[in-house]
Protein backbone atom coordinates (compact mmCIF):
# COMPACT_ATOMS: atom_id res chain seq x y z
CA UNK A 1 0.00 0.00 0.00
CA UNK A 2 0.97 3.53 -0.70
CA UNK A 3 2.44 5.65 2.09
CA UNK A 4 -0.30 8.15 3.15
CA UNK A 5 1.73 11.39 4.71
CA UNK A 6 -0.15 13.57 7.63
CA UNK A 7 -1.99 16.32 5.57
CA UNK A 8 -3.62 18.07 8.40
CA UNK A 9 -0.63 21.30 8.14
CA UNK A 10 0.09 22.74 5.16
CA UNK A 11 3.20 21.29 3.56
CA UNK A 12 6.37 23.48 3.26
CA UNK A 13 9.08 24.05 0.43
CA UNK A 14 12.63 25.73 0.21
CA UNK A 15 13.63 26.83 -2.89
CA UNK A 16 17.37 27.71 -2.82
CA UNK A 17 18.02 30.87 -5.35
CA UNK A 18 14.22 31.13 -5.28
CA UNK A 19 13.71 34.82 -5.86
CA UNK A 20 14.85 34.93 -9.59
CA UNK A 21 14.40 33.01 -12.90
CA UNK A 22 13.89 29.91 -12.41
CA UNK A 23 13.99 29.44 -9.16
CA UNK A 24 11.07 32.18 -8.82
CA UNK A 25 9.31 30.39 -11.24
CA UNK A 26 9.17 27.28 -8.87
CA UNK A 27 8.51 29.36 -5.73
CA UNK A 28 5.23 30.78 -7.38
CA UNK A 29 4.47 27.60 -8.75
CA UNK A 30 4.39 25.26 -5.45
CA UNK A 31 2.85 28.25 -3.77
CA UNK A 32 -0.10 28.04 -6.46
CA UNK A 33 -0.52 24.59 -5.24
CA UNK A 34 -0.71 25.11 -1.32
CA UNK A 35 2.83 24.85 -0.37
CA UNK A 36 4.06 27.49 2.18
CA UNK A 37 7.35 28.34 0.67
CA UNK A 38 11.36 29.49 1.88
CA UNK A 39 12.88 31.70 -0.51
CA UNK A 40 16.11 31.75 -0.20
CA UNK A 41 18.78 34.05 -1.39
CA UNK A 42 22.85 33.74 -1.62
CA UNK A 43 23.26 37.40 0.37
CA UNK A 44 21.57 39.90 2.25
CA UNK A 45 22.43 41.86 -0.93
CA UNK A 46 19.49 40.12 -2.84
CA UNK A 47 17.52 39.79 0.33
CA UNK A 48 15.33 42.79 -0.30
CA UNK A 49 14.24 41.02 -3.94
CA UNK A 50 14.00 37.98 -2.29
CA UNK A 51 11.42 39.48 0.21
CA UNK A 52 9.38 41.17 -2.42
CA UNK A 53 8.86 37.68 -4.11
CA UNK A 54 7.83 36.22 -1.14
CA UNK A 55 5.11 39.00 -0.20
CA UNK A 56 4.15 39.17 -3.34
CA UNK A 57 3.58 35.25 -3.22
CA UNK A 58 1.98 35.43 -0.07
CA UNK A 59 -0.53 37.88 -1.32
CA UNK A 60 -1.39 36.58 -4.29
CA UNK A 61 -1.82 32.43 -3.02
CA UNK A 62 -2.97 33.17 0.66
CA UNK A 63 0.36 30.93 1.94
CA UNK A 64 2.72 31.79 4.10
CA UNK A 65 6.01 32.98 2.95
CA UNK A 66 9.54 34.18 3.42
CA UNK A 67 12.80 34.88 2.37
CA UNK A 68 16.46 34.49 4.15
CA UNK A 69 19.66 34.94 2.93
CA UNK A 70 22.02 32.26 2.96
CA UNK A 71 25.55 31.29 0.92
CA UNK A 72 24.16 27.73 0.36
CA UNK A 73 27.69 26.46 -0.33
CA UNK A 74 28.98 27.14 3.54
CA UNK A 75 27.97 24.47 6.33
CA UNK A 76 27.08 27.32 8.79
CA UNK A 77 24.81 29.35 6.74
CA UNK A 78 22.95 25.88 5.70
CA UNK A 79 22.37 25.53 9.58
CA UNK A 80 21.32 28.83 9.86
CA UNK A 81 18.90 28.50 7.00
CA UNK A 82 17.69 25.19 8.21
CA UNK A 83 17.16 26.54 11.61
CA UNK A 84 15.18 29.51 9.98
CA UNK A 85 12.84 27.02 8.47
CA UNK A 86 12.53 25.28 11.40
CA UNK A 87 11.34 28.17 13.57
CA UNK A 88 9.30 29.65 10.93
CA UNK A 89 7.40 27.10 9.64
CA UNK A 90 8.10 24.15 11.81
CA UNK A 91 8.75 21.41 8.86
CA UNK A 92 9.73 20.78 5.54
CA UNK A 93 8.43 18.67 3.14
CA UNK A 94 10.14 19.66 -0.42
CA UNK A 95 13.69 20.80 -0.69
CA UNK A 96 14.59 22.80 -4.55
CA UNK A 97 17.88 22.65 -5.35
CA UNK A 98 18.25 25.35 -7.67
CA UNK A 99 20.84 28.12 -6.58
CA UNK A 100 23.89 27.73 -9.06
CA UNK A 101 26.24 30.04 -10.76
CA UNK A 102 28.58 29.97 -14.14
CA UNK A 103 32.49 31.29 -14.90
CA UNK A 104 32.98 29.64 -18.41
CA UNK A 105 35.79 29.42 -20.03
CA UNK A 106 38.04 27.22 -21.67
CA UNK A 107 39.52 24.27 -19.71
CA UNK A 108 42.91 25.29 -20.28
CA UNK A 109 42.65 29.25 -19.13
CA UNK A 110 40.27 28.50 -16.26
CA UNK A 111 41.77 29.36 -12.89
CA UNK A 112 41.84 26.78 -9.63
CA UNK A 113 38.95 29.35 -8.42
CA UNK A 114 36.75 29.62 -10.79
CA UNK A 115 36.45 25.71 -11.24
CA UNK A 116 36.15 25.09 -7.11
CA UNK A 117 34.02 28.26 -6.51
CA UNK A 118 31.36 26.73 -9.61
CA UNK A 119 31.21 23.30 -7.78
CA UNK A 120 30.74 24.79 -4.15
CA UNK A 121 27.77 26.76 -5.30
CA UNK A 122 26.26 24.44 -7.81
CA UNK A 123 27.13 20.74 -6.17
CA UNK A 124 28.51 21.31 -2.61
CA UNK A 125 25.73 22.93 -1.87
CA UNK A 126 23.05 20.41 -2.69
CA UNK A 127 25.08 17.93 -0.65
CA UNK A 128 24.83 20.09 2.22
CA UNK A 129 21.31 20.93 1.88
CA UNK A 130 20.33 17.34 1.16
CA UNK A 131 22.36 15.60 3.98
CA UNK A 132 19.90 18.36 6.30
CA UNK A 133 17.07 17.93 4.69
CA UNK A 134 17.09 14.24 4.55
CA UNK A 135 17.46 13.74 8.41
CA UNK A 136 13.79 15.94 8.66
CA UNK A 137 11.88 14.06 5.91
CA UNK A 138 13.54 10.41 6.92
CA UNK A 139 11.74 11.30 10.60
CA UNK A 140 8.16 12.28 9.03
CA UNK A 141 8.58 9.50 6.82
CA UNK A 142 7.40 12.20 4.10
CA UNK A 143 9.47 14.04 1.81
CA UNK A 144 10.14 15.19 -1.97
CA UNK A 145 14.18 16.13 -3.18
CA UNK A 146 14.32 18.05 -6.51
CA UNK A 147 17.69 19.04 -7.61
CA UNK A 148 18.49 21.26 -10.67
CA UNK A 149 20.69 19.88 -13.07
CA UNK A 150 21.09 20.60 -16.61
CA UNK A 151 21.48 18.99 -19.88
CA UNK A 152 25.01 19.72 -20.01
CA UNK A 153 25.57 17.62 -17.15
CA UNK A 154 24.69 14.66 -19.34
CA UNK A 155 26.36 15.84 -22.71
CA UNK A 156 28.86 17.97 -21.79
CA UNK A 157 29.62 21.55 -23.10
CA UNK A 158 32.79 23.06 -24.48
CA UNK A 159 33.80 26.23 -21.99
CA UNK A 160 31.65 24.88 -19.30
CA UNK A 161 33.89 22.10 -17.93
CA UNK A 162 33.03 23.18 -13.88
CA UNK A 163 29.69 23.45 -15.03
CA UNK A 164 29.30 20.22 -16.60
CA UNK A 165 31.02 18.76 -13.52
CA UNK A 166 29.31 20.65 -11.35
CA UNK A 167 26.10 19.44 -12.78
CA UNK A 168 26.72 16.11 -13.36
CA UNK A 169 27.58 15.83 -10.02
CA UNK A 170 24.09 16.50 -8.98
CA UNK A 171 23.09 13.56 -10.86
CA UNK A 172 24.73 11.37 -9.25
CA UNK A 173 24.17 12.55 -5.89
CA UNK A 174 20.18 12.65 -6.33
CA UNK A 175 20.54 8.70 -7.56
CA UNK A 176 22.12 8.33 -4.71
CA UNK A 177 20.28 9.95 -2.15
CA UNK A 178 17.25 8.58 -3.99
CA UNK A 179 18.88 4.95 -3.22
CA UNK A 180 19.78 5.96 0.31
CA UNK A 181 16.13 7.49 1.60
CA UNK A 182 13.45 5.51 -0.68
CA UNK A 183 12.68 3.63 2.28
CA UNK A 184 11.06 6.51 4.33
CA UNK A 185 9.24 7.13 1.39
CA UNK A 186 12.26 9.93 0.57
CA UNK A 187 12.24 10.65 -3.47
CA UNK A 188 15.27 12.13 -4.56
CA UNK A 189 14.70 13.71 -8.49
CA UNK A 190 17.14 15.85 -10.68
CA UNK A 191 15.80 18.16 -13.73
CA UNK A 192 17.87 18.95 -16.41
CA UNK A 193 16.98 22.23 -18.04
CA UNK A 194 18.29 22.96 -21.86
CA UNK A 195 18.16 26.36 -22.98
CA UNK A 196 15.62 28.70 -20.71
CA UNK A 197 14.87 32.10 -20.99
CA UNK A 198 16.30 33.79 -18.12
CA UNK A 199 18.76 36.53 -17.01
CA UNK A 200 21.61 34.17 -17.96
CA UNK A 201 20.48 33.60 -21.47
CA UNK A 202 19.46 36.88 -21.78
CA UNK A 203 23.54 37.94 -21.91
CA UNK A 204 24.27 35.65 -24.46
CA UNK A 205 24.89 36.74 -27.69
CA UNK A 206 22.30 36.60 -30.44
CA UNK A 207 24.51 34.29 -32.53
CA UNK A 208 25.15 32.13 -29.50
CA UNK A 209 21.44 31.63 -28.91
CA UNK A 210 20.43 31.41 -32.90
CA UNK A 211 22.80 28.38 -33.12
CA UNK A 212 21.28 26.80 -30.02
CA UNK A 213 17.67 27.20 -30.76
CA UNK A 214 18.80 25.78 -34.31
CA UNK A 215 19.65 22.23 -32.47
CA UNK A 216 16.29 22.68 -30.38
CA UNK A 217 13.72 20.34 -31.88
CA UNK A 218 11.39 22.38 -30.51
CA UNK A 219 13.06 25.32 -32.12
CA UNK A 220 12.71 27.66 -28.98
CA UNK A 221 14.00 28.00 -25.64
CA UNK A 222 12.10 27.16 -22.65
CA UNK A 223 10.71 29.31 -20.25
CA UNK A 224 11.34 29.49 -16.56
CA UNK A 225 6.84 28.36 -16.14
CA UNK A 226 7.79 25.52 -17.98
CA UNK A 227 10.36 23.96 -15.63
CA UNK A 228 8.32 25.10 -12.67
CA UNK A 229 5.71 22.41 -13.55
CA UNK A 230 7.37 20.01 -13.68
CA UNK A 231 9.07 20.65 -10.40
CA UNK A 232 5.72 21.11 -8.95
CA UNK A 233 4.70 17.97 -10.17
CA UNK A 234 7.49 16.09 -8.75
CA UNK A 235 6.75 17.84 -5.34
CA UNK A 236 3.30 16.66 -5.57
CA UNK A 237 1.34 13.38 -4.16
CA UNK A 238 1.12 12.27 -7.77
CA UNK A 239 5.03 11.79 -8.67
CA UNK A 240 4.85 9.56 -5.26
CA UNK A 241 6.42 6.44 -7.42
CA UNK A 242 9.51 8.19 -9.12
CA UNK A 243 12.48 8.47 -8.11
CA UNK A 244 16.22 8.55 -8.85
CA UNK A 245 15.60 9.88 -12.32
CA UNK A 246 17.21 12.35 -14.28
CA UNK A 247 13.69 14.24 -16.16
CA UNK A 248 15.61 16.20 -19.13
CA UNK A 249 13.27 19.31 -20.08
CA UNK A 250 15.29 20.99 -23.24
CA UNK A 251 12.84 20.96 -26.18
CA UNK A 252 14.63 18.04 -27.58
CA UNK A 253 18.19 19.47 -28.03
CA UNK A 254 19.51 15.93 -26.50
CA UNK A 255 17.87 13.84 -29.22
Amino acid sequence: MPFVPDTQTRRVALVTGGGRGIGRAVSEALARDGFNVCVNCSSERSLPGAESVAAELAEKYGVECAACAADVSDSEAVDALFSFVAERFGRLDVLVNNAGITRDGSLLRMSDEDFDRVLAVNLRSVFLTCRRAAKIMMKQRWGRIINMASIVGVVGNAGQANYAASKAGIIGLTKTVAREFGARHVTANAIAPGFIETDMTAELPEKVLAGATERIALKRLGTAEEVASLAAFLASENAGYITGQVIGIDGGMSL
